[in-house]
C-alpha cells in the first residue's frame, strides 16, 4: 500500500506543483522512483515474516530435514517475490490510470520491468537477512520503516537531486535506488535529471554494481546466519 499511497498522493493530487525535469508529464518521472520504492516497502513484511519463524521455531524444523540448507531461505525470497511483482503490475495498472506512458520500445520496456524485479529480489534477500540477524520483531520493523523513508527521500524517486541541498546530491547520486530508478527511466524514454558526477552519467553500470552488491552481500549474510544457528 506504501508505494499507491505515494503514487496516488504525489503523482495525482500534487503534480500540478512540481515540476518535471526536462518537461514532460510528472507522473512519467515518478513512475520510475514509485517502481524502486516497491522493493523498498517489501523490505520489512520479509523481515518481520522471517523473525516470526524464527520465533516459532520453524527454521529449527526445516534444519532437521534432509534439505539444501539454502532452499529454505530461496523458497522465501521467491514468494516474496513473486508478491513483489504482483504489487508491480498493480502500481503499473494504476499509473497509466494517472497518464503514466512509456516512450521506448517493447525491449526496453520490458528491460525496464526486468531491472525493477532484479531490485524486489535484491531487497527481498535484505529483509531476509534483517529477519536473520536481528531477534526483536519490533526492532526488525522499525529498521526496515526507517529504511523505507531515509532511501526514498534521500534519492531522487521522488524529487530531482538539483532540488536537494548541494551539500546532499552526492548522497542522492549514489543512493541506489537512485542508480535504479535513473536507470529504468532511461528505458522507459521518461524524463531524467543526469547528474554531474559519475552516477549520473553511468545510471546502468552503477544500477548493475549496487543490484550485484546488495544480492551477494544480503545472501551471504542470510545464509551465515541461517547456518550459524544450527
Amino acid at each position: 500500500m506504501n508505494p499507491l499511497v505515494m503514487l496516488l498522493a504525489v503523482g495525482y493530487l500534487f503534480k500540478n506543483a512540481i515540476v518535471s525535469p526536462h518537461g514532460g508529464a510528472y507522473q512519467e518521472y515518478l513512475m520510475a522512483g514509485i517502481t524502486a520504492q516497491v522493493g523498498l516497502a517489501g523490505v520489512g513484511p520479509t523481515a518481520v515474516s522471517v523473525a516470526l519463524d524464527r520465533r516459532a521455531g520453524l527454521m529449527d524444523r526445516f534444519r532437521s530435514l534432509p534439505i539444501s540448507r539454502a532452499a529454505v531461505l530461496t523458497a522465501h525470497a521467491l514468494g516474496d517475490l513473486l508478491v513483489g511483482l504482483g504489487v508491480l503490475v498493480v502500481i503499473s495498472l494504476v499509473g497509466l490510470g494517472i497518464g503514466w506512458r512509456v516512450h521506448g520500445d517493447p525491449l526496453s520496456v520490458l528491460a525496464g520491468f526486468g531491472v525493477a524485479a532484479l531490485f524486489i529480489l535484491a531487497t527481498v534477500w535484505v529483509g531476509i537477512a534483517l529477519g536473520m540477524t536481528v531477534s526483536n520483531i519490533e526492532s526488525v520493523d522499525s529498521i526496515a520503516a526507517l529504511g523505507l523513508v531515509v532511501c526514498t527521500f534521500l534519492s531522487d524517486a521522488v524529487f530531482s537531486a538539483s532540488a536537494m541541498p548541494a551539500w546532499l546530491r552526492p548522497v542522492v547520486e549514489w543512493n541506489p535506488v537512485t542508480a535504479v530508478a535513473d536507470a529504468i527511466r532511461h528505458l522507459w524514454g521518461n524524463p531524467v535529471q543526469p547528474g554531474s558526477g559519475f552516477p549520473g552519467q553511468h545510471p546502468f553500470l552503477v544500477a548493475g554494481c549496487w543490484l550485484a552488491l546488495l544480492l551477494a552481500g544480503a545472501v551471504t549474510a542470510a545464509l551465515t546466519s541461517f547456518r550459524s544457528r544450527e
